[in-house]
């Protein structure tokens, strides 16, 4: 049977090609990260804090069970290893890229979000007496009421960021886009009933659950705060996911939109310099006419022919998109 090498896509003989084409994507990230800097920077706006209002801001002040440089490792560091072992057992340039920049995208853009939406509303956190008040002695404004803090700036300043938790978003982002991308990688939605794979699917979400749990257990957050940063996490995720990958139970759920676009122009013999539109579906057309199962080792697929009357492709020739 005619076979593809998935194994000859490496950094030397397709880097600088993956890298030219999405240059731009590279930039954006960039910037990304300038504005998650300038946003922790700036003062959080200050709400209005009065005497009545301290009941429900009276919990202890805690150290973090998950300190703040764990987070990154958390979020990138380890969906980036697992990515690795996947890069070494298949040697595909074009999947580890595609990865790596969705992965970032999700951190980041969720980053942007969770401290835009934390200073804009500076919401107190649930310690924050302590934070304005560290002596126990609560003075308030003889005007208008308001808190007058007397703690140092730069916990009071944190203290004003408690929706949304940023902990749970940056953890749901991270994971979440990693729980997407096991699911593609071990197709655990073909339909063959293997219940053991979304355990490994939802492995990452539970982590990323137990670390907004954490935010909670340590009075950093409200549990609105920590609700609202798992959806925002999750939902940043999928479309940075889908947006570079197919869905999991596509035909070609495991391999990125960008492989596939570029294995029909092999066939076709053609090599666009961009991603586009028209080749993206002729790729898909050609894919769905062969579907391809990994060999043995994970390093060739191997082609088998579909009947021509497969509803998947009646409705691809009738416009349909995947």
């Amino acid at each position: 049977m005619p076979q593809l090498q998935l194994g000859a896509q490496t950094f030397r003989s397709h880097g600088t090609e993956i890298a030219r084409i999405h240059m731009h994507d590279w930039i954006i990230l960039f910037l990304l990260l300038v504005i998650e800097v300038v946003l922790n920077v700036i003062e959080p706006f200050h709400r209005f804090v009065g005497a009545d209002m301290m009941t429900d801001l009276k919990y202890p002040m805690k150290d973090n069970t998950i300190p703040v440089w764990a987070v990154p490792i958390i979020a990138i560091i380890l969906p980036f290893t697992v990515m690795l072992v996947f890069f070494f057992r298949g040697r595909n340039v074009y999947d580890l890229h595609q990865a790596i920049l969705g992965l970032l995208f999700s951190v980041l853009i969720t980053g942007v979000i969770t401290d835009a939406i934390k200073d804009g509303v500076g919401r107190p956190r649930p310690d924050f007496f302590w934070r304005c008040f560290p002596d126990g002695k609560g003075v308030f404004d003889s005007v208008t009421g308001n808190v007058k803090c007397t703690g140092l700036k730069n916990v009071i300043k944190e203290g004003h960021k408690s929706f949304p938790s940023g902990h749970t978003s940056w953890s749901f982002a991270g994971l979440g886009f990693l729980s997407w991308y096991l699911s593609g990688k071990i197709k655990a939605f073909d339909q063959q009933g293997h219940v053991a794979k979304l355990c490994i699917v939802v492995l990452p979400l539970l982590f990323a659950a137990l670390v907004g749990v954490s935010r909670v257990d340590d009075y950093w957050h409200h549990w609105q705060d920590v609700f609202a940063g798992g959806l925002i996490g999750l939902t940043v995720a999928s479309f940075c996911y889908l947006q570079l990958f197919p869905p999991p139970y596509d035909v070609a759920g495991w391999m990125p939109h960008f492989h596939i676009t570029r294995m029909g122009d092999s066939r076709n013999g053609t090599q666009p310099p961009m991603y586009d539109q028209s080749s993206s579906l002729t790729a898909r057309q050609t894919e769905l006419e062969n579907v391809y199962a990994r060999s043995q080792h994970g390093l060739a697929i191997t082609e088998f022919n579909v009947p021509d009357s497969s509803p998947i492709l009646s409705d691809v020739e009738s416009g349909r998109r995947y």
